[in-house]
């Protein structure tokens, strides 16, 4: 009986096996599960969540572009921030042909939470506090379960 291994075809292309035999390694999970999305995709949904919460009662909203942003921009001097707290979140109103915008910064609200309630939370508060302020309403107006918890 011969044991010797066939050599291997020469040609261009990818492997096919690995060396054990195996085959190709696949993804940890398919794309539909949890497993699969970013820390980033995951902070978008909690913000469009709040966001589709907050434009069935407000449905001037729908003209309103809603971001998620890494972390803000330090403008001007290098200690801008020095005395005051690093923002979770801003508003750009809207001007020229530009709709409105609401800006939420995704690595300072995540550094303040622990868990994913508590992120959900914050970030709706910031959500209903960057909308209160575009609108020039308190926001217990624009949410009357603000603040609750």
């Amino acid at each position: 009986m011969d044991n010797r291994v066939p050599p291997r075809a020469a040609g261009p292309g990818p492997r096919r096996r690995d060396r054990h035999g195996r085959g190709m390694r696949g993804p940890i999970a398919p794309p539909q599960v949890p497993l699969a999305a970013s820390r980033g995709d995951v902070f978008r949904d909690l913000v469009q969540d709040s966001v589709d919460r907050l434009e069935r009662r407000w449905p001037q909203l729908t003209d309103v572009d809603f971001l998620v942003l890494e972390v803000p921009r330090l403008e001007g001097t290098g200690d801008a921030w020095a005395d005051e707290a690093v923002p979770l979140g801003g508003i750009i109103p809207a001007r020229e042909g530009r709709r409105a915008r609401v800006v939420v910064y995704r690595r300072p609200v995540e550094i303040r939470t622990k868990g994913r309630e508590e992120r959900a939370t914050l970030v709706h508060e910031v959500v209903v506090e960057q909308v209160a302020e575009l609108l020039g309403l308190t926001p217990e107006t624009v949410d009357p379960r603000y603040g609750e918890d």
